[in-house]
């Protein structure tokens, strides 16, 4: 998550400070990914020494506000036109949890899936009815260009709608993980040959008679 390029896309509508960053930055996500004032000002500062941001005096509270330069713009510029990088994606816990979880001793990697489903089912109902409410702000909320409410809410209405495709993604790799399992300990089973029988016993019958020759 590019903390640093969104706190550009807040100061570049005006200066602000950390703290109403921070709410912004919550609003504009829904607080999807909640940032705390830390994260905040080592951002700020951060981005001061790299030339994208400098101090411009305080608020009328006395707050410390801070400006997006021309080199911020440039920087903010580009990172909307660039495409998100996939070559290294973000660890993943779940997908890391079921890849160890394959010959783990006592795992029973089925329940694993099972258990996994069942919260993110849970997690897209929830998704889908903040969503409901989400559309019925926007609906109700006017001209985004001069309307910072209805400009957080179908930002929040976007996040949403990715959450959900995320969800529905998920559940749809559980059940092709949880299909390909079954097929591969049914082929498991279908190809394992049975033991060599032991031998029987050999009897008085089985043995051939002695020949009188010496």
């Amino acid at each position: 998550m590019s903390i640093r390029h969104g706190l550009l896309a807040l100061l570049e509508q005006g200066p602000r400070y950390g703290s109403q960053l921070r709410t912004e930055f919550e609003s504009r996500t829904g607080a999807t990914w909640p940032l705390n004032v830390g994260q905040v000002y080592t951002t700020l500062s951060r981005l001061e020494r790299d030339g994208m941001v400098v101090p411009d005096g305080d608020d009328d509270a006395g707050h410390p506000l801070y400006a997006i330069t021309d080199a911020g713009r440039e920087e903010l510029r580009q990172w909307f036109e660039r495409p998100v990088d996939r070559t290294s994606p973000p660890r993943d816990e779940l997908a890391i949890k079921l890849a160890m979880a394959v010959g783990a001793p006592g795992v029973d990697i089925r329940a694993v899936i099972q258990a996994q489903r069942h919260a993110t089912l849970k997690a897209m109902q929830d998704y889908t009815r903040l969503k409901a409410q989400a559309l019925i702000a926007v609906e109700s909320g006017g001209d985004l260009q001069d309307n910072a409410r209805g400009r957080d809410d179908m930002a929040w209405l976007l996040v949403l709608e990715q959450l959900i495709f995320q969800t529905e993604a998920e559940a749809r790799w559980l059940d092709h993980s949880e299909s390909r399992l079954v097929r591969l300990s049914a082929t498991a089973v279908r190809g394992a040959t049975p033991p060599p029988a032991e031998p029987a016993p050999r009897t008085s019958q089985d043995v051939p008679a002695r020949s009188g020759r010496r």
